[in-house]
C-alpha cells in the first residue's frame, strides 16, 4: 500500500492501494476497506483514486458521496457491501 499524504493532517486514512476497478483504503485503526466499481460505482471509485493520489479529500468524499457501507472490510466475514448500499447519496 502507498502512504496517504494527508495534506490537511485531519484524515483517518493512512494508506491506499489502487486496482484497475477498485481502491483499498487503510485507516488509522488498521482496518482496510475495499471499494469496487460494483460496490461504490465506477465514477466514485475513479474519483476516490484521484483524491488518494492528491493526498487530500478522500475521507470527505467517502463520507459525503459513497459511505463506508459500500466498502467491504478486508478480512471480514462479510464479502459484499451492506444491504441497501447506495453510493449516490
Amino acid at each position: 500500500m502507498k502512504s496517504y499524504e494527508n495534506v490537511s493532517g485531519t484524515s483517518a486514512i493512512v494508506a491506499f492501494e489502487i486496482g484497475d476497478d477498485s481502491i483499498k483504503v487503510k485507516f488509522v485503526d488498521g482496518s482496510i476497506y475495499l471499494f469496487t466499481y460494483r460496490s461504490a460505482g465506477s465514477a466514485n471509485v475513479e474519483q476516490m483514486k484521484k483524491y488518494a493520489t492528491f493526498g487530500h479529500g478522500l475521507q470527505g468524499f467517502i463520507n459525503r458521496f459513497v459511505g463506508m457501507e459500500c466498502g467491504v472490510r478486508v478480512g471480514s466475514r462479510r464479502k459484499r457491501p451492506a444491504p441497501g448500499c447506495s453510493p449516490h447519496k
